[in-house]
């Protein structure tokens, strides 16, 4: 039987000390396998952010393990988590995170040059990843002559220019009007399907998260419900 692309085993973050004690996530144990899409949700303060963070190696926890193509990335020290990000994950944040003066390929290229990738392999790459997203003619456009829905097009890109096998996506749809979402929702889903992209997204939003494989619902600091799509598995 495969191995899951990664896993949480018995996880736990405390923030504090003694009676001030405040636990983040309480004995998380998650898998996820190669392909699939997940939605994560929860209240504010339910734990959903903090997993990510640490999904995202972006923090640590305080007890239980964390594996990652089966790798123990809680042993791992700073610099050696942030090859793991630079190499493997991609992130897609609500805020679109593009920087304004430069243009849409220069943004997308940006984790190349961290990766030490050639700059004419840099600028196919990044047009690919442009293309692939449905933005072919907006190459050289900066973030502010761009929709909103278009800017989280070029983040989708750059979070995809590195190849990598997740994609770690923070309230994608939470800038965008209702048809926007639903167009960077099903762009998603299709790179979920024809890339094998591994997408985990936090969402707020229930229609949002109907378009992913499975739904797992985070209430003070546990994983309340972890539930299949039966509209998506029965498609």
């Amino acid at each position: 039987m495969t191995a899951p692309m990664l896993e949480l085993r018995h996880l736990s973050k405390i923030y504090g000390q003694d009676e001030a004690r405040v636990f983040a996530l309480d004995d998380v144990s998650l898998s996820v396998d190669k392909g699939e899409f997940v939605a994560v949700m929860g209240p504010s303060g339910s734990g959903k952010s903090t997993a990510m963070n640490i999904l995202g190696c972006l923090d640590t926890p305080t007890s239980g393990q964390y594996l990652l193509y089966g790798t123990d990335v809680t042993g791992l020290d700073r610099d050696q988590r942030a090859l793991l990000r630079r190499h493997f994950l991609g992130f897609i944040f609500q805020g679109f995170n593009l920087l304004p003066r430069t243009t849409a390929l220069e943004n997308v290229e940006l984790p190349l040059i961290y990766q030490g990738v050639p700059a004419s392999e840099r600028r196919l790459r990044a047009a690919e990843a442009l293309a692939k997203v449905g933005l072919e003619g907006r190459a050289d456009h900066r973030p502010s002559e761009l929709s909103g829905g278009q800017q989280q097009r070029v983040a989708i890109a750059r979070a995809i220019v590195t190849r990598p096998g997740l994609i770690l996506a923070d309230e994608p749809t939470g800038n965008l009007d209702t048809a926007r979402s639903r167009e960077i929702m099903e762009l998603l889903a299709q790179l979920n399907r024809d890339e094998g992209l591994t997408v985990l997204m936090v969402t707020h939003e229930a229609d949002m998260a109907a378009y992913a494989h499975r739904i797992v619902t985070f209430l003070d600091g546990r994983i309340h419900s972890d539930q299949k799509n039966e509209a998506i598995h029965a498609a």
